[in-house]
């Protein structure tokens, strides 16, 4: 097979490509810089935009949502002509969880990109952030002292539309060692990783021909690496909570295909104080009930028990069948849903969003 075929196709299936001779090297502890380090890290292997969160209808039911952009560099080399060239690849992801009506609608976006900005349906800019697929579109600016999203993603068949508004209320949230998030017993097996918890979301949300306005809460993490995983991970269960008292909690697990745990971390960041970020060992993951996608066969724990140094609670999903079947773009089929995190008197004190990889085949990126 022509070897750069193959790489497009590794790429495809979520198996990335390391870096070229002509590429810049993942460069571990440098200090982040901001508004650039907001953009496109095209010389990194993998890098993705999450925007989750939640809208409210009622306190009991409201809509979850979900956009994500990722983008894989497949390794052609970056002398090959040609615009269309395909030397980045850009996915795409949204979701809307309706608790109320019990449904989880998704839709998905692939394209090829050769790295040009100035292509006007496909990019990921590197001066901030501005990622976009078609009409599916993130993009920062400048909002007071702090930043404003704008994000739109429409489903197939206008299933759905999602158009949102989301304002910082807090200073960025630094993963890790001032933004170095390990994720493996290796320094390389790193990423750079920050969070904007805390985002107060306004939505114009289409769904079965009904339009609303509807307000609420949002998270938003921007990762990039070379090497994210251990050889023997096959996935990751990670939650972003913003809490109750208006605090930020993280925590995530990498795992080995037995269950075993081979690295994990998290922060917690209270009102108006500096992170608190948690060692391997400080965190456990306990799983509960299962429940089973009929679509992919992977058995998701809807329910976890999770100790850290700021105590034991659990994460409950509001609704189990959240899983998203990307196996058309990022090669995986995931869960990535909305969670209650209550305390020990059974009382909610936060919600966010659950994710579960590698259940229904072992993640490779």
């Amino acid at each position: 097979m022509n070897p750069r075929r193959r790489s497009v196709l590794l790429a495809l299936a979520g198996g990335g490509m390391p870096p070229t001779s002509d590429a810049e090297t993942f460069s571990p502890r440098r200090e982040l810089q901001f508004p650039l380090d907001h953009g496109a890290h095209l010389q990194t292997r993998t890098e993705w935009w999450y925007a989750t969160g939640w809208l409210d209808v009622t306190q009991s039911a409201p809509l979850g949502f979900q956009v994500t952009f990722f983008r894989s560099r497949t390794g052609l080399a970056s002398d090959l002509p040609g615009r269309f060239a395909a030397r980045q690849l850009l996915f795409a992801h949204a979701a809307v969880s309706d608790i109320a009506a019990g449904r989880h609608r998704y839709a998905q976006r692939i394209v090829r990109w050769s790295g040009d900005e100035n292509i006007r349906d496909a990019y990921a800019r590197r001066a901030d952030t501005d990622v976009a697929i078609g009409h599916w579109r993130l993009a920062r600016s400048d909002h007071g002292a702090g930043s404003r999203y704008r994000c739109a993603a429409v489903g197939d068949a206008g299933a759905f539309a999602i158009d949102l508004t989301l304002d910082t209320t807090q200073p960025l949230l630094l993963q890790g060692e001032s933004g170095l998030s390990r994720k493996g017993p290796l320094p390389t097996q790193a990423s750079y990783y920050y969070s904007q918890p805390q985002l107060v979301a306004q939505a114009r949300v289409m769904l079965d021909g009904r339009t609303r306005e509807l307000q609420g809460r949002a998270w938003l993490d921007h990762e990039w690496s070379d090497e994210v995983l251990a050889v023997d991970a096959v996935g990751w269960d990670w939650i972003g909570i913003n809490l109750s008292d208006g605090g930020a909690l993280t925590a995530f697990q990498l795992r080995r295909r037995d269950g075993s745990v081979v690295w994990a971390g998290g922060s917690h960041r209270a009102p108006g104080a500096q992170a608190r970020v948690f060692a391997a060992n400080e965190i456990r993951f306990t799983p509960g009930p299962v429940w089973i996608s009929p679509s992919s066969g992977a058995r998701y724990p809807v329910r976890w028990q999770v100790r850290s140094p700021v105590g034991e609670f659990e994460v409950r999903a509001l609704m189990q069948a959240q899983e998203l079947d990307g196996r058309q773009s990022t090669g995986t089929a995931y869960w990535e849903g909305l969670a209650d995190w209550v305390d020990a008197s059974d009382k909610s004190v936060g919600r966010g969003y659950l994710e579960m990889t590698g259940y229904a085949q072992a993640l490779r990126i």
